[in-house]
């Protein structure tokens, strides 16, 4: 790769970075994401979503005019294979608070649902379950998921044609017993742009 190619990758790179740093912002100015004082939990299941909000949101720390920390937490699902030093590793070169979670969801999800049968929705109520029990243990008060727009509209679609109903994942949602707040700061953002 030559010096004139390295330089446009940057320059495309950079504006990449500050569209989607852009668009956060707004989802986080529009539903009133963030707040003086908030301990965000940042859930990162080591996909490149979760790991582009968190990168985002540690950003936003430094120049947002309010103070809020960021506290990253992985649920490890027990999933074969999946390489556990990874996700600690990468924390500790950020030098932020983080939390493994050790849930074995993978095991349950296998013995409640058949072999071929989607296992969705089980995995996903199992998960946040786990979170936010962990998010009261440790004092957030926010917890913020790498959902896009995309994942958002794949949502409303699976609901209409599978399950009857219009409904999607909102940019904030309160949990049903009121204890948790939900955010998802990657509302603006798409996949392919």
């Amino acid at each position: 790769m030559n010096q004139t190619d390295t330089r446009k990758e940057t320059l495309e790179f950079n504006k990449l970075q500050k569209r989607l740093r852009r668009n956060v912002g707004n989802a986080i100015i529009d539903y009133n994401m963030i707040e003086e004082n908030d301990v965000v939990m940042a859930c990162i299941s080591g996909g490149k979503d979760s790991f582009a909000m968190l990168d985002i949101l540690l950003n936003l720390q430094k120049a947002a005019p309010i103070k809020f920390d960021v506290v990253a937490v992985n649920l490890d699902q027990k999933q074969p294979g999946f390489p556990e030093h990874i996700l600690p590793d990468y924390f500790e070169t950020l030098n932020i608070p983080y939390y493994i979670v050790d849930k074995d969801t993978y095991s349950v999800v296998k013995e409640k649902i058949p072999e071929g049968k989607t296992t969705c929705g089980l995995c996903s109520r199992l998960r946040r379950g786990t979170l936010y029990s962990f998010a009261e243990k440790i004092g957030a008060t926010k917890i913020a998921l790498g959902h896009h727009l995309d994942d958002i509209v794949e949502t409303m679609f699976l609901n209409m044609f599978h399950g009857s109903r219009l409904k999607a994942m909102p940019p904030k949602l309160r949990s049903d017993d009121g204890r948790n707040v939900v955010i998802r700061p990657l509302t603006y953002c798409v996949k392919k742009i």
